[in-house]
């Protein structure tokens, strides 16, 4: 019975996101051409910089790589072109073709991009240098799988990096005063909240705790945990009301704390 309710929540997740491949529903430029993949680079790492500084897409040039959720190709993308081996796998059919296209549009080639599971990689053990998977696996019905999953397809000595969203954030909190306190639930979780209204239904948020606990069975070292405060942490599109709660908030409690991307990163042993 659990499983057949897991299925049928990962069948919601991927028809949410084949109907919207992520970030492609802010552009009205024409689907595929290079102007609509330029829209969405453009706004991706406008609103979310820190892309950059924890893919390090440049220092990983001819090491085989897997993207764990590809989503349009954004990051993907910026593999190809740094020169590793890129590898992908997304659960919707929509984000393959998105990546074949961008792809091709730019002369650049993949080894291999498939509809896959994140809780079912369809690779060998120890295949991969590095394997990167950006907000992707909290989507999932069984992250600690996924988790694990990601784990053992990466060699020994390789690099995970992985980011899921952290429940102890701005965002979340901005999202229980909206959903729960404003509609008079104020007894509803923080959980239970993005559960429902956070993209996808299913959507979990983790706590760095829940984190250590969901590694700490896995042969892995090096390991670094990190919130990262983001523009949607920082009511960036809001009033300015809204930006300075935010500012006075993030102020008191501590930037490196209450920030939606939980960004993990460690080597398998």
């Amino acid at each position: 019975m659990m499983s057949d309710t897991k299925n049928e929540m990962k069948q919601q997740v991927q028809q949410f996101w084949n109907n919207q491949a992520c970030g492609t529903q802010f552009t009205d430029k024409e689907k595929y051409s290079k102007e609509y993949f330029e829209d969405i680079e453009d706004l991706r790492y406008r609103q979310e910089p820190e892309i950059f500084s924890f893919a390090q897409f440049t220092r990983f040039r001819d090491k085989k790589l897997l993207e764990v959720g590809v989503g349009a190709g954004t990051d993907f993308l910026q593999w190809a072109r740094a020169g590793a081996v890129v590898y992908g796998i997304d659960l919707t059919p929509e984000a393959v073709e998105h990546v074949h296209h961008r792809l091709s549009l730019y002369g650049l080639k993949a080894e291999e991009i498939k509809v896959a599971d994140s809780e079912n990689i369809p690779f060998p053990d120890n295949f991969f240098d590095i394997v990167y998977s950006w907000g992707v696996i909290h989507h999932t019905p069984d992250t600690p799988k996924a988790m694990r999953e990601i784990i053992r397809v990466c060699k020994p000595g390789g690099t995970c990096k992985v980011m899921i969203y952290h429940r102890h954030s701005l965002l979340s909190y901005f999202f229980w005063i909206k959903y729960a306190l404003l509609k008079g639930k104020p007894w509803m979780s923080l959980s239970k909240v993005l559960w429902n209204h956070m993209e996808s239904i299913g959507t979990k948020a983790y706590t760095i705790k829940e984190v250590h606990q969901m590694l700490k069975m896995n042969t892995i070292e090096n390991l670094k945990i990190q919130p990262v405060l983001t523009y949607y942490d920082k009511m960036t599109r809001f009033n300015k009301l809204f930006r300075l709660c935010a500012k006075l908030v993030a102020n008191l409690f501590g930037y490196n704390k209450v920030g939606w991307f939980l960004t993990i990163e460690f080597n398998k042993k």
